[in-house]
């Protein structure tokens, strides 16, 4: 089954890519969707039906064929299933399928191909296939070869996808700014791997894990200086996970990835490409529990991307755009939980996200194909009358984004939509780690949940209430998508609201709930092992603690579980704990965000306007996205430019060429002209030279003839 999962993606690929001349257009399509649907149902299948505990360490590995043997590096294609891999799935082939589904109608016309002349349907229903293959081969690895396999696959699939229209300029810069930045943070992941295998002598996770107690006690060499070996190494690794998953710094190709067909956006951004870098530092968790410098790291990375792509979100004026910025600073949630600890928090939170921004991006979709292809919610107003089905569910999304929800009710779980599940325990871990940079992320957060909130509702409130604005005529023909696009946002929507509260107890509800799911097994559970008693019904008196006494966790063995959590983390309890005021300020600050929108855009719509006047400087610096891409110009850019022309000009033009040049046309040439004086036409001058030459010849022959 997991065999069919991982290649159903590659064949449909294949089949529509190359074959679609031979089976028509329209079958290809249906192909490449229905190879992914069978994949999701897998997915499912496998997710509902694992039993962490039926298997040594809480998971199982498939061996597909032997791949590399090179000196003492050895290494099988192998699937790894363990509760992060059957997590990832669910959600990379679920939005897959969908957005797959979706694109029948989205792409059905597009005015960037002439339908008379070229065929463009096969081919993107091919990239969409492949990038799903690629993400699955990352999530399924077994050792950090392969993940670097699917982890380059995806970047190149990204390429192909963001430049799919390819006689766009703007296109082809995106997808070129999108490779080339990630090839920065895939530099340090190559690093990180390399420093793995150097102290390690192996790739299998299976063996870096059970080394993770041993590397906290060596150091390593790099940069003519030693340094800690495991915060070097998770350093490394993480600089990989800043550029997938657009982290400050190297986040600038995210935005741009927007040039790509708009179901593209709803993969990049929902289910693959930019939760790739979660998923690696929770695989790596057993490492990260060791380096603690690295963890502040990662909580500071993470708070800054949060707060940061909040404000930029604030001003945007493109739908697409406002919802990419809001992908980058919910990645910073779901960091800042990894930072502190609670990986299955930050698994919890890309599982809900996936569900509500997917919806969001292929709702914005809806709206943009509604509206010929306009994209400036300045120019929208009213549609809800027009589009009610896209109304309503990028109204499930927007709820589900900005956390609406009933604070401080508990039914065994907390009520309300995804977002106000599965953000809140981040928020509130953040809180419960007690550390200075969890403090300082935990304020952070909690603002830029107020901004995520003006600027949802910001969205809404600009394209669907008010009057029309813009062009008339395009108004006046706005239309509801057709079903094959509406039928994907009314399965998203599902997930979008009853996700956190169906995932709750196995993601946040307790230790024990939380060890039970993702199959962590203790040490003193790991001695037992071989007892006849159901290993399902063991962990339970580590829920002990609930009660507010002293709570001390039992010891895991790294590698013993999906997640790896150590002794001496305590984050997931104490987080249960936090005062009311901690849990209720992320709604507060939803309800603050909404009324804030509500004067600015519904009760007073000249407000922003003459805010923007007045604060010229503050308005352009965040429109302009803290001209972090003018700096990256100035600083990166620029100078290669300069050198590149340099060595174009002087190095290759005048010295390559010209040397060339100068011999071909100078230095030959004299040559040949003096040669050719020698040529008379006389005999006796041919004659000459030929004696001339015996007597050199004989006069070598005697000097040298006794040596």
């Amino acid at each position: 089954m997991e065999t069919i999962i991982l290649f159903a993606p590659l064949v449909g690929a294949l089949i529509c890519g190359f074959g679609w001349r031979v089976i028509g257009e329209v079958a290809a399509q249906w192909t490449a969707t229905l190879f992914l649907f069978l994949a999701a149902i897998l997915s499912w299948v496998t997710f509902l039906t694992f039993d962490p505990f039926a298997h040594e360490g809480g998971a199982y590995t498939v061996t597909v064929l032997r791949w590399i043997e090179s000196g003492s590096l050895a290494t099988d294609w192998a699937i790894r299933m363990d509760r992060l891999t059957a997590t990832m799935l669910i959600v990379i082939t679920t939005v897959s399928a969908l957005v797959h589904l979706y694109s029948f109608g989205y792409m059905a016309h597009d005015d960037n191909f002439d339908d008379a002349r070229e065929s463009y349907r096969p081919r993107f229903f091919a990239y969409l296939s492949f990038f799903t293959f690629a993400m699955l081969m990352l999530v399924t690895a077994d050792n950090l070869v392969q993940l670097f396999f699917g982890w380059e696959g995806v970047g190149l699939a990204s390429y192909l996808l963001i430049g799919f229209y390819f006689r766009k300029p703007s296109a082809n810069a995106a997808a070129i700014k999108a490779f080339v930045v990630n090839r920065v943070g895939d530099f340090g992941l190559a690093l990180g791997i390399f420093a793995i295998f150097l102290m390690v002598d192996s790739i299998s996770f299976n063996d870096i894990f059970a080394a993770a107690p041993e590397l906290a006690e060596k150091e390593i060499t790099f940069l003519w200086t030693t340094w800690p070996a495991i915060e070097l190494i998770c350093f490394l690794l993480f600089i990989g996970a800043m550029g997938k998953s657009a982290q400050f710094i190297l986040h600038t190709w995210l935005p741009d990835a927007m040039e790509g067909p708009t179901p593209v956006s709803a993969l990049i951004h929902a289910a693959t490409m930019v939760t790739a870098g979660v998923f690696l530092v929770c695989r790596m968790s057993p490492l990260m529990e060791f380096a603690d410098w690295t963890q502040s790291f990662i909580v500071w990375i993470g708070l800054i991307t949060a707060f940061f792509a909040a404000t930029v979100g604030l001003v945007q004026n493109d739908i697409k755009r406002v919802i990419a910025y809001s992908t980058c600073s919910q990645l910073g949630y779901m960091f800042v939980a990894a930072g502190v600890g609670v990986y299955s928090v930050a698994m919890f939170h890309l599982l809900t996200h996936a569900f509500f921004k997917a919806m969001l991006f292929l709702g914005a979709g809806s709206v943009i194909h509604g509206m010929h292809h306009e994209q400036d919610m300045r120019n929208y107003g009213g549609l809800r009358r027009k589009m009610p089905y896209t109304f309503w569910a990028m109204m499930v999304g927007t709820l589900a984004i900005t956390g609406v929800g009933i604070p401080l009710l508990y039914l065994g779980f907390p009520v309300g939509f995804a977002g106000f599940v599965s953000k809140d325990a981040i928020i509130e871990s953040a809180y419960a780690a007690g550390t200075d940079a969890s403090i300082v992320a935990f304020w952070g957060l909690v603002a830029a949940a107020l901004m995520t909130s003006f600027y949802s509702w910001r969205l809404m409130f600009l394209t669907f209430y008010g009057e029309a604005r813009g062009d008339h005529h395009t108004h006046e023909h706005a239309h509801e998508s057709p079903m094959v696009m509406v039928a994907p946002l009314g399965v998203l929507a599902v997930g979008a609201i009853f996700a956190g509260m169906v995932f709750y107890k196995p993601f946040f509800g307790s230790d024990a709930s939380v060890d039970k799911f993702f199959g962590n097994m203790k040490v003193e559970e790991h001695a037992l092992a071989e007892d006849p008693v159901s290993p399902l019904m063991l962990g339970a008196a580590h829920a002990a603690g609930e009660d507010g006494k002293e709570h001390k966790r039992a010891a895991q063995v790294p590698g013993q579980g999906a997640i790896y959590i150590a002794e001496d983390n305590h984050v997931l309890h104490e987080a249960h704990l936090v005062p009311k005021w901690v849990k209720l300020s992320p709604f507060l600050a939803m309800l603050a965000g909404f009324l804030l929108a509500y004067q600015f855009y519904i009760r007073r719509p000249d407000w922003p306007e003459r805010l923007a006047e007045n604060q010229r400087y503050l308005y352009n610096f965040l429109l302009n996205k803290w001209y972090v891409d003018e700096i990256y110009d100035f600083l990166f850019v620029k100078p290669a430019m300069w050198v590149g022309t340099f060595l174009w000009k002087k190095g290759d033009g005048a010295t390559i060429d010209g040397g060339l040049n100068g011999l071909a046309m100078g230095i030959v040439p004299f040559f040949t002209r003096l040669a050719g004086r020698a040529q008379s036409g006389y005999i006796f001058t041919y004659a000459f030279a030929m004696v001339l030459g015996i007597l050199v010849l004989v006069t070598w022959m005697t000097l040298a003839g006794g040596n």
